[in-house]
C-alpha cells in the first residue's frame, strides 16, 4: 500500500458528508411513525376503537410527517469535497456531480442561532450558475474545516452580516 505524502501543492481535500447519527435517529423516527400508522390502520380495520374522525385525521397527518422527514433525509444526502481551489458537490441519489472552481463562488454566508444552549450553524454557498448548497454543523461532518477553507480561499465573497 502506497503511503500518502501530502506536500504543500498536493493537500488532501476536505470531505463534508452527512453524519450517520443524524440519519440513524431520523430513520428510527420514521420506522416508529410507520409502525404507529400500521397500528392505527389495523385498529380501524379490525376493532374500530376510535371514531371515524380520529382515523380520518390521524392517518393523513402521520403520513405527511413521514413524507416530510423522508424528503428531508433524501434532499440533504450529499457529499461535498473542498480543496485544490475547487468545490466538488456530489448527490448520489440524483446521480449528480459538479466541480466548481473557487472563482465561481458568487457569495457565501453562515447563519448562527443559539437554541437550547447549543449553537446551530448553517452555511449557504451560491455559485455563478444559479446553484447553491446548504449544510449545517449538526447534520454534516467537517463543517468547521469548510468554513476555514472558504475564509481562506473565498473570503471576499462572504456576505457581510448586519448587526442590529
Amino acid at each position: 500500500m502506497q503511503s500518502k505524502n501530502w506536500t504543500k501543492s498536493n493537500k488532501p481535500m476536505i470531505l463534508i458528508k452527512p453524519k450517520l447519527s443524524t440519519y440513524f435517529s431520523l430513520g428510527l423516527v420514521v420506522l416508529i411513525l410507520i409502525a404507529g400508522l400500521v397500528f392505527i390502520l389495523r385498529d380501524f380495520a379490525y376493532v374500530g376503537s376510535f371514531g371515524l374522525w380520529f382515523y380520518l385525521i390521524a392517518c393523513p397527518l402521520i403520513t405527511l410527517v413521514i413524507l416530510m422527514i423522508l424528503v428531508k433525509l433524501l434532499a440533504g444526502y450529499r457529499f461535498i469535497a473542498a480543496g485544490k481551489d475547487q468545490i466538488v458537490v456530489r448527490m448520489p441519489l440524483k446521480s449528480y456531480q459538479k466541480v466548481y472552481p473557487v472563482t465561481e463562488i458568487l457569495a457565501w454566508d453562515e447563519e448562527k442561532i443559539m437554541a437550547n444552549k447549543k449553537e446551530f450553524k448553517q452555511l449557504t454557498v451560491a455559485f455563478k450558475d444559479q446553484q447553491s448548497i446548504s449544510i449545517s454543523n449538526h447534520e454534516h461532518e467537517s463543517y468547521d474545516q469548510l468554513i476555514k477553507y472558504l475564509l481562506k480561499k473565498a473570503g471576499k465573497q462572504k456576505v457581510k452580516s448586519k448587526k442590529a
